[in-house]
């Protein structure tokens, strides 16, 4: 049986985010988390996410990446085939992650890496295969603008609140939540909604009209049907 991971892998977000329009969902694509030197990688899993505050210069200090609660421990704890979602605030002058700790994930078998906020050590950090959106890259380290305060907890990022568990999607067009409890529904029905549009394409191809074919009316739905039944 395929499972509802395996279908998401072959629907795009753009069809995604139009799926949980239909269940009222308007804040699911996170803005400013883009393709970070890459084209044509999808990644599936499970959020896991991580905290940043604004910094508190008594507790953000190079020091305190070797405490408890760092961002060294949550990597510990990252579960294989998660993807890492980090709540930076946007903060673009302070770079997260590098190179050491992406590298660290990928040995982890964390699927990817989502952020609104920024990275360093761009060159190692692509070298080291991560899958990862964010907004772009800062020298600075994290300390200097950012303090981290936990992981595994509800965030937000890119305008979007995200829950452990929910399932991310993230392609050449972003990244998107998936409330837990809507991840069959979207796999689905975003796997009919691909096939529809594989059909549209083609009859657009052949230099169909629009009005009546995207979206199709009665008579479009059953020459789609007729064409499901041929294949």
């Amino acid at each position: 049986m395929t499972t509802a991971i395996e279908k998401l892998r072959k629907i795009t977000t753009g069809t995604i985010t139009t799926m949980l329009l239909k269940k009222g969902i308007r804040h699911a694509w996170m803005a400013g988390a883009m393709p970070f030197g890459f084209s044509g990688k999808r990644v599936v899993g499970p959020a896991f996410t991580l905290r940043f505050v604004p910094v508190r210069e008594d507790l953000a200090t190079p020091a305190s990446w070797s405490n408890p609660i760092s961002t060294r421990s949550a990597i510990e704890a990252m579960p294989e085939g998660c993807v890492v979602v980090a709540d930076a605030m946007g903060v673009t002058g302070a770079g997260i992650f590098g190179d050491i700790l992406c590298m660290r994930m990928v040995k982890r078998g964390v699927a990817g890496l989502i952020t609104d906020g920024v990275m360093r050590d761009k060159p190692g950090v692509i070298a080291t295969g991560l899958p990862l959106w964010c907004q772009g890259v800062a020298a600075p380290a994290s300390v200097n603008q950012l303090t981290f305060v936990g992981w595994n907890e509800p965030i937000g990022c890119g305008g979007c609140a995200i829950f452990p568990g929910d399932m991310i999607v993230a392609d050449d067009d972003g990244a998107v939540v998936i409330p837990a409890d809507l991840v069959d529904f979207v796999a689905s029905e975003g796997e009919e909604h691909e096939l529809l549009e594989t059909w549209l394409v083609q009859e657009v191809e052949k230099g169909e009209k629009l009005p009546g074919l995207y979206p199709p009316n009665e008579e479009n739905k059953k020459r789609y049907e007729d064409w499901k039944k041929s294949r």
